[in-house]
C-alpha cells in the first residue's frame, strides 16, 4: 500500500525498522540505568531530599506563590498581546500602503529582538523614566517583553490564518456587498479562528516558559526564581529542578489538552448538519415564500 507522501516498506524495510527501534530503545535503558545508578552513588536518591514536596510548606512559601506569579505574568501577556497581534496582522493585510508598511515594520523590529533583550530595556525604562515601585518593576519588564515580542509572532499567525482561507470567501463576501471590514470581522476571522488556534496555544506555552527569563535577569519572582531559595532551604538542587520541570509539563499539558478540547468543540459547531432536501421540500419552500411575499394579509389569497 502507498500514500501519496511515501511509498510503504517492504519486508526488508519492515525488518530494518524494527531493527533500528530496538537498538534505541535499548540505549535509551542504558542511558536511563546509567543516570539512576549515578544518582544513587552521588546520594541523589535519598528520600530526605524528596521529602520536602509531601509537605504543606513546601508549596504555600515557595512552589504555589511562584507558579501564581508565572501564570499571573503569563495571562496578562496573552490578553494584551493577542488583540494587539490581530490588529497588527490585519493591518498588515490592508489596502492602504500608509497602514500596512508602519505595521510591517514593528512587527519585523520586535519580532527580531530577544524576548530578553526586550524584558531588560523595558525594565531599565521603568526605572530611569517611569514612575513604578520597584516591587511592580519586574512584573511591568517581564510582561512589556513578552507583549512586544509574543504580540508580533501572533500578528504573523493571524495574518497566515485569514491569507490560507479560500479567496472565494472574499469574493463572495463582496458579491454581496459586504465591505472589506465587514468582510475581515464576520467572514473571515471567524474562519481563521479555528485554524489558528493550535498556533496561538503554542505561542501562550512559549510565554509560560519565557516568565522564566524574568526571573533570571531582573528578579522576578516566577516559579523557576523561588525555586532557588526552595533549593537553598532544603539542599536539594537536582531535586527541586525535576520538580519544577514536572510542574512546568503538567500546566502546560493543561493548556494543550485545553485547545484540543476548544478547537474540537469549534469544529463541531461550525459543521453543516448536512441534510438533503428532496423536491417536495424545495417546492414547500417557494410556496411558502410566494405566498409569504404576495399572499394578503387576511385571506392569504394570490
Amino acid at each position: 500500500m502507498t500514500s501519496v507522501l511515501y511509498d510503504a516498506p517492504g519486508p526488508r524495510a519492515k525488518r530494518r525498522n524494527v531493527f533500528f527501534s530496538a537498538i534505541f530503545v535499548i540505549l535509551l535503558a542504558l542511558l536511563m540505568w546509567w543516570i539512576w545508578r549515578t544518582l544513587d552513588d552521588k546520594g541523589q536518591l535519598k528520600w530526605s531530599l524528596w521529602e520536602p514536596y509531601t509537605t504543606s510548606d513546601a508549596w504555600t512559601t515557595y512552589l504555589l506563590p511562584g507558579l501564581g506569579k508565572t501564570l499571573k505574568a503569563a495571562a496578562l501577556s496573552m490578553i494584551i498581546a493577542l488583540p494587539l497581534g490581530a490588529f497588527f496582522g490585519i493591518s498588515r493585510l490592508s489596502d492602504h500602503r500608509w497602514v500596512r508598511v508602519p505595521a510591517g515594520v514593528v512587527v519585523e523590529f520586535f519580532r527580531s529582538i530577544p524576548v530578553l533583550l526586550l524584558m531588560l530595556f523595558a525594565n531599565e525604562f521603568y526605572s530611569r523614566y517611569a514612575n513604578v515601585s520597584s516591587d511592580n518593576r519586574p512584573l511591568y519588564g517581564v510582561v512589556t517583553g513578552l507583549v512586544l515580542y509574543n504580540a508580533s509572532v501572533l500578528a504573523e499567525i493571524v495574518r497566515a490564518g485569514i491569507l490560507a482561507l479560500p479567496k472565494g470567501q472574499t469574493e463572495a463576501a463582496y458579491a454581496v456587498g459586504l465591505r472589506k471590514g465587514q468582510t475581515m470581522t464576520s467572514i473571515l476571522l471567524p474562519q481563521a479562528v479555528t485554524a489558528m488556534l493550535p498556533a496561538i496555544v503554542s505561542q501562550l506555552v512559549v510565554i509560560v516558559k519565557d516568565t522564566a527569563l524574568g526571573g533570571v535577569m531582573i528578579g522576578y519572582t516566577e516559579l523557576l526564581n523561588t525555586r532557588s531559595t526552595f533549593a537553598a532551604n532544603y539542599a536539594n538542587v537536582i531535586q527541586s529542578f525535576v520538580g519544577v520541570a514536572l510542574i512546568y509539563i503538567v500546566v502546560n499539558f493543561l493548556l494543550t489538552s485545553f485547545a484540543s478540547w476548544l478547537e474540537r468543540r469549534l469544529r463541531r459547531s461550525k459543521r453543516s448538519t448536512g441534510a438533503v432536501l428532496g423536491a417536495a421540500d424545495v417546492e414547500e419552500l417557494n410556496a411558502a415564500e410566494v405566498g409569504g411575499t404576495y399572499g394578503t394579509g387576511s385571506g392569504g389569497t394570490i
